[in-house]
């Protein structure tokens, strides 16, 4: 199947919360356990990652979910407006609209530390009619906004942020993006890696020994985080950030399969 292909599929959109923020989501009817994309911060869903999901997701008659944030790609508002709750909230209401039965949640980067988020946030509902299989993690970034950015900000960028409420961060992926105070603060509501963090499923782990973005201490410490039983963290000797080479989506795609077939057995 090609990138055409899995691109034709016209998005749905749904309004989520009180601003109705309008986000789109392709969904790919299929089996169990089916596969929730959760991208990172400032890419969309037509990403190399998100494209061969879909693709295996469709070989394999698996059901396949994934969006936009508000303020990316093609769901409305603006990116500058953009919280990690915001982005939880949206991740939440398109999971519960969409998914039906066992779920594996992949998350990259940003995508990671909201997949996270959302299996404590399910686990205190009663009931969903969708579940977690599992959780596969690539270069996994929780806490980013204070462990990763805020805490590695010189005084003079902390002190823009502070007082213009927005600091253009320079990007070697495109043009320069806005690290705003809002960003910064409201992160502080979702910072996970202070203690144990109990997800309830098996996780895997893909992080790239190169990554410029996240180091993989930081996946190293999260591992730390998580239950001993049933975690796997892979590290890429020679990987990036984005893990999007051939090979880095192949290993992505085995973890899904292994998590997919456990799921299945259980």
């Amino acid at each position: 199947m090609s990138n055409t292909a899995a691109t034709d599929q016209e998005p749905a959109f749904i309004e989520v919360g009180k601003d109705a923020r309008r986000i789109a989501v392709r969904a790919r009817a299929g089996g169990s356990p089916g596969l929730f994309w959760l991208g990172g911060f400032n890419s969309d869903m037509q990403g190399t990652k998100a494209l061969a999901l879909d693709q295996w997701a469709a070989g394999h008659h698996r059901a396949c979910v994934r969006f936009d944030y508000s303020g990316h790609g093609e769901s409305g508002g603006a990116f500058v407006d953009g919280t990690i709750g915001r982005w939880l909230e949206e991740s939440a209401a398109v999971f519960e609209q969409f998914c039906r039965g066992p779920q594996v949640v992949i998350g990259s980067s940003m995508g990671g530390w909201l997949a996270l988020l959302l299996a404590r946030e399910l686990a205190s509902r009663e009931r969903s009619r969708a579940s977690l299989a599992g959780l596969v993690l690539i270069a996994p970034a929780p806490d980013f906004t204070e462990a990763l950015m805020w805490n590695g900000f010189s005084p003079e960028v902390r002190a823009e942020i502070m007082t213009k409420g927005v600091w253009q961060r320079p990007s070697q992926y495109g043009e320069p993006y806005p690290i705003t105070r809002a960003l910064i603060e409201e992160g502080r509501n979702h910072l996970l890696l202070g203690s144990a963090i109990d997800v309830g499923c098996p996780v895997r782990i893909l992080q790239g020994a190169q990554d410029p973005d996240v180091p993989w201490q930081h996946a190293f410490a999260l591992a730390h985080r998580l239950p001993a039983d049933d975690v796997v963290l892979t590290v890429i000797r020679d990987g990036d950030h984005r893990l999007s080479r051939p090979q880095d989506i192949a290993r992505m795609l085995a973890a899904v399969a292994e998590i997919g077939s456990s799921g299945e057995a259980s």
